[in-house]
């Protein structure tokens, strides 16, 4: 190397290997959390570019920021897969990330930062005006994915297009003869139930269809709501001849209400769900959905957390990745001619 010749840096190595600078850190300084392919490569570019680490300074590290990733309730297949691709983007950007339950005790934030947290992630929480507070204090950026309720503007947050996949569920069901449609989905006030119950609504309406009001029924996004909703609406003196579920939990519990009627699906009532989660694809009939990008939801929220600690100014305080309707074998048309609407 000629005497004025610049030193290789990390970043150097880093921009060659199409990684980041912490993965080529990792390498040098032994980490096993790296993969053996990007290792490889890494070691070779080291090799080549005779790097040499810095033995008595340490201008070189890296600070590895760690995400504080907390949700409410169990750890049901939604929050797993989200968690999957917050995991998995954490791993390709050499942040850590830590996982916890979201705690109502008093200066949380505060004891957050204590703990080293650089950020929080807070999947579907509510957070209060006090909590909201209490973060900015603390100077913690906070992302929400796919928030319940309307963001406030300090807030920023990944989510899903609710409305587009309510529309394309609906479609779906009505190009396949459908008419008697009912909607039973998650809290009323939930902004993602809101505009998928609204998507359904707009197809309905497109189509000049009268939606009675027994037909749209709000609950929990829990199987539970799917079990007791389905009973009502084959309650009804004319029940629906499908229902679009507002996620896959509920869709499962239409589905085992209808066959405990001994209803069949999708001979006799159609079922779409929301999310396509594994249990989608597990239930039997497999189950058509509209699919949320959950992994990639995940991972666009740990990237933003990132930016955030960073101090760089996102673009948009909301992102919404798109949704796609998945069609499987829970779905069919009606066995009997439907009532013509009003």
């Amino acid at each position: 190397m000629r005497p004025n010749a610049r030193r290789t840096t990390l970043a150097d190595i880093a921009q060659a290997a199409g990684v980041s600078v912490a993965t080529v850190s990792k390498v040098v300084n032994g980490r096993g959390d790296v993969a053996p392919h990007t290792r490889v490569r890494v070691q070779e570019l080291l090799h080549q570019h005779d790097y040499l680490a810095p033995v008595f300074r340490h201008t070189e590290a890296v600070e590895t920021p760690t995400i504080e990733v907390q949700f409410k309730g169990g750890l049901k297949s939604y929050v797993a897969e989200t968690l999957e691709g917050i995991i998995d983007a954490a791993a390709e950007s050499g942040a850590s990330v830590v996982v916890s339950k979201a705690s109502g005790a008093p200066h949380w934030a505060r004891d957050l930062v204590s703990a080293g947290r650089r950020a929080v992630i807070a999947v579907t929480s509510v957070h209060t005006a006090a909590h909201l507070n209490e973060l900015a204090r603390s100077g913690l950026p906070l992302v929400v994915l796919d928030p319940l309720h309307l963001p406030d503007g300090r807030v920023n947050s990944v989510g899903a297009t609710n409305f587009g996949g309510g529309l394309a569920a609906t479609r779906h069901l009505l190009s396949l003869g459908h008419r008697r449609i009912a909607y039973l989905g998650g809290p009323a006030t939930a902004v993602c139930n809101q505009a998928r119950m609204h998507g359904y609504r707009a197809a309905m309406e497109a189509e000049g269809q009268r939606v009675p009001e027994a037909y749209v029924r709000p609950g929990e996004f829990t199987h539970e709501t799917g079990l007791t909703g389905a009973s009502a609406l084959l309650d009804l003196e004319a029940p629906p001849t499908a229902v679009f579920a507002g996620n896959d939990e509920i869709a499962l519990g239409v589905v085992e209400t209808a066959r405990a009627r001994g209803l069949r699906v999708p001979e006799d009532l159609s079922v779409v769900g929301f999310d396509d989660t594994s249990l989608a694809q597990m239930a039997s009939p497999p189950l058509t959905t509209v699919r949320q990008p959950l992994r990639e939801m995940g991972a666009a929220a740990l990237r933003t957390a990132l930016r955030l600690v960073n101090g760089e100014r996102l673009e948009s305080h909301h992102v919404e990745l798109a949704t796609e309707l998945v069609v499987r074998a829970s779905t069919a048309p009606p066995r009997e001619e439907p009532p013509p609407h009003d």
